[in-house]
């Protein structure tokens, strides 16, 4: 009875939002995975009376439930796919009638075109049989699916290669590999990419995305840094629910997770660079209801001394930033988040008793991304894709990109004698 009263007490304090839940016995043995479109309605139903057998049984062993949270429904059946494939849990429906479910299918050609197919069929003699992920379990969400990675990702749909470009690449829906708008090695990093999405790894591909655009920033090459970091913003919000919703359920899972008193609407992120003691700048991104909000971005020169040092850099930009706010009498943001460890989180701690002003303050270290908070003792494990660790990221990854980028817009100033 213990257990079934926890089950349903996380039943009624379920997200109104699109995702995936995983239904688990005492064991924490994964009994069942499904997705909808509301997972507080779907889950409520559970409470209900005139269950079938079958969800008689399951919830009479069910004795804990997770909630992972999506983009929409589409995006949902892809992780609940995944999910399916990986837990094989019991009470789900057999997907082994290859006939019956549809896949999507990635040609083994040199530039794979990637279509939906039913069953793992192809032609001996004709293309290579490629590779088959899935099954999934409804083919217009699918489609929906494939619809939203493309307008991001654009691939190859078409059967046979054709010898001019089509309209998909008009509407930048495919990179005309037909034409040579796109080397075989560049494709098959998408294709590559795509995979990942559809395998349900999407954190994988953020952490690749992050380092090839730090990687163009230090090459000082910012339009293609700010590319992908456009993507990286996307594939975010395709994994973590950036709808109105789900933004929310983003705020809520962060608001619960470090106890908050309020929702965090306003969020403001810090980061530091420098090289060699020269040009030491820091960065303060300003991101509302969970999406940036670039006009209220700041850059800061260190002013106050010449060398490396951190924390006191990290302290002149906190205090200058927060000492205006006062002086000009405008609204403090809701929580501050420092790129750094537990030290660089007691530094703007230190900064804010000064000022006599209190914030939650969060910070997150570079390695085993350890997360510290002013109002726990002890550093915070979140769950690798919980939606408040895919937003803790998005903006320590976003305050290092600006900050990398103002560092070497200096030095290229510097080089040319402007």
């Amino acid at each position: 009875m213990a257990n079934h009263q926890k089950l349903k007490e996380k039943i009624l304090q379920a997200p109104d939002s699109p995702g995936v839940y995983l239904m688990r016995d005492s064991r924490r043995q994964v009994l069942y995975v499904g997705k909808a479109n509301s997972l507080k309605k779907r889950l409520l139903s559970y409470l209900g009376k005139g269950l079938s057998g079958k969800t008689m049984a399951l919830m009479a062993k069910a004795a804990d439930v997770q909630f992972r949270l999506s983009a929409n429904e589409s995006m949902a059946l892809l992780l609940e796919a995944n999910l399916i494939h990986e837990f094989k849990p019991k009470y789900n429906i057999s997907l082994k009638d290859d006939k019956s479910f549809p896949f999507v299918r990635v040609s083994g050609e040199k530039f794979p075109s990637i279509s939906i197919a039913r069953g793992k069929k192809y032609a001996p003699g004709r293309h290579p049989a490629g590779r088959y992920l899935g099954p999934y379990t409804n083919a217009k969400l699918l489609k929906n699916a494939l619809r939203i990675i493309r307008n991001n990702f654009a691939y190859r749909s078409c059967r046979n290669m054709p010898k001019r470009s089509c309209i998909y690449y008009r509407i930048n829906l495919c990179p005309a590999p037909c034409i040579g708008k796109i080397s075989a090695k560049e494709y098959k990093r998408v294709i590559d990419n795509i995979i990942l999405i559809l395998e349900g790894r999407g954190d994988l591909l953020i952490r690749k995305l992050t380092k090839l655009m730090q990687d163009k920033a230090r090459a000082m090459d910012f339009e293609a840094a700010a590319r992908v970091r456009d993507r990286i913003i996307v594939l975010s919000q395709m994994r973590s629910a950036q709808g109105v919703n789900s933004r929310k359920g983003q705020l809520e899972d962060l608001k619960g997770r470090l106890g908050l008193d309020t929702l965090p609407a306003r969020i403001e992120g810090f980061d530091i660079s420098s090289l060699s003691g020269k040009h030491a700048v820091g960065s303060m991104v300003s991101f509302y209801n969970g999406n940036p909000d670039k006009n209220n971005y700041r850059r800061y020169r260190i002013k106050s001394f010449k060398g490396i040092d951190d924390y006191r850099m990290l302290a002149e930009v906190v205090r200058r930033r927060y000492s205006r706010l006062i002086r000009e009498k405008k609204p403090l943001p809701d929580l501050l988040l420092i790129d750094g460890g537990k030290g660089h989180l007691l530094t703007a701690a230190g900064v804010l008793n000064e000022l006599n002003i209190s914030i939650p303050l969060v910070s997150i270290a570079k390695e085993k991304e350890n997360i510290y908070s002013s109002r726990k003792s002890s550093v915070l494990r979140f769950p690798e894709d919980s939606p408040a660790a895919n937003l803790i990221r998005l903006i320590r990854d976003e305050a290092h990109r600006f900050a990398v980028g103002y560092h070497h817009l200096l030095r290229r100033k510097e080089l040319i004698g402007r």
